[in-house]
């Protein structure tokens, strides 16, 4: 038997599941955490406090693009442009004398510096691009392919 709610018997699914599956290589250095460029790795990262904090009112008109990436020894210094499409969700994503934009950053931040294991300086700066998803631009960008 088997409860997720009470993680009753997960461990024995685990194993059988484990011990199903042929041995293989490697496919990524162990050191590499993900597949994707660390670029949009952040972008996602910050995209996804976006969501959790605006939850409902405007997360699906915003693209979060990481403009400048310069990293060092110890730190990183992060840069990421939030297009929104119209002036009203830019100050909704600002907030009050910039509360929201400050707890997403702060709060992207400290992910980041957990994935990347070094400080994180990270900027972010909203602005409006009223047909940023019609344009294809970002998503060239970012080496992806457009389809509208």
């Amino acid at each position: 038997m088997i409860s997720a709610l009470k993680g009753d018997g997960v461990d024995d699914v685990k194993s059988k599941l484990a011990a199903a599956l042929p041995e293989g290589p490697w496919l990524y250095p162990e050191d590499q955490m993900s597949d994707i460029p660390l670029r949009l790795l952040s972008a996602e990262i910050t995209r996804e406090k976006i969501f959790l904090m605006l939850e409902q009112e405007l997360p699906y008109a915003i693209f979060v693009e990481t403009e400048t990436w310069e990293e060092g020894s110890s730190s990183v210094k992060v840069s990421q442009a939030i297009l929104v499409q119209r002036e009203g969700q830019k100050k909704i994503v600002i907030g009050d004398k910039g509360a929201m934009i400050k707890r997403i950053g702060t709060s992207a931040r400290k992910d980041l510096e957990h994935q990347l294991g070094k400080r994180v300086h990270l900027s972010l700066f909203v602005k409006v691009k009223p047909n940023w998803k019609n344009d294809g631009e970002n998503y060239r960008a970012l080496g992806l392919e457009f389809k509208p």
